[in-house]
């Protein structure tokens, strides 16, 4: 997978960021703050490039990685709540979220950049260890933080790595489930409490959605469930 991204620089103080975000808008995404859980909408290509960026915190451990979505609004009745941005970022970088609405307003024009993802490609074949995820002694988990309108998904690289699968998922199966049930086409899954990844963030409910406009209306959908969340 190659991903064109914009990498940004951001001082703050003695303190240098670094802050990647995708070079072209993911007009087709929307992440929507439901209280119990939170709601991600994608298309096809949404989902590949929220692929890419998941991988892409697995490997970037000093970086925090920031997908713009606000401005995409799918017109929904499943779709009612706060807009939100999106910060992926690794554990070891102990980043404060109190300090990114600042980080954000010093964002330069960044350095356009490509990077070849070739490990994004088979991230859905990966062997997963269901049994470890749910042992005392794991800390391959997400952690959540809300602030400046923006969800800040806290993991390990590996935690990133064996759940990028999920949106290839969708990008992978979502079309053709959509044209084989036209009478029911709701295709889902969800990064899910059951999977054991979650620390104390809030399940993610990954949804395709293959009507979009102008207005950005989303919905026709789909749905499939996998054992490794949890169903």
């Amino acid at each position: 997978m190659k991903l064109p991204v914009v990498i940004h620089q951001a001082r703050l103080g003695a303190t240098e960021f670094r802050v990647i975000r995708p070079a072209r808008p993911l007009h087709h995404a929307a992440l929507i703050d439901h209280d119990r859980y939170v709601g991600a909408y994608v298309d096809q290509d949404a989902a590949r490039g929220i692929a890419g960026l998941w991988m892409l915190a697995a490997r970037s451990p000093r970086s925090l990685i920031h997908l713009p979505l606000r401005a995409h609004h799918p017109e929904s009745p499943d779709a009612v709540g706060l807009r939100l941005d999106l910060v992926l970022l690794h554990h070891s970088l102990q980043f404060a979220p109190s300090r990114w609405k600042e980080v954000r307003g010093r964002l330069g024009p960044g350095r356009p950049q490509t990077v070849s993802l070739p490990e994004a490609e088979h991230a859905d074949t990966a062997v997963i260890d269901y049994e470890a995820c749910h042992y005392r002694e794991n800390r391959d988990l997400f952690h959540q933080h809300l602030h400046a309108e923006t969800l800040f998904m806290t993991g390990s690289a590996r935690v990133f790595r064996d759940t990028a699968r999920l949106f290839l998922e969708v990008a992978r199966e979502g079309p053709g489930h959509t044209l084989a049930h036209p009478g029911y086409s709701h295709f889902c899954t969800s990064l899910h409490a059951n999977a054991g990844i979650l620390g104390n963030a809030r399940e993610i409910h990954i949804e395709y959605s293959t009507q979009w406009s102008s207005r950005a209306t989303a919905p026709s959908r789909a749905r499939l469930d996998y054992p490794f969340m949890g169903r």
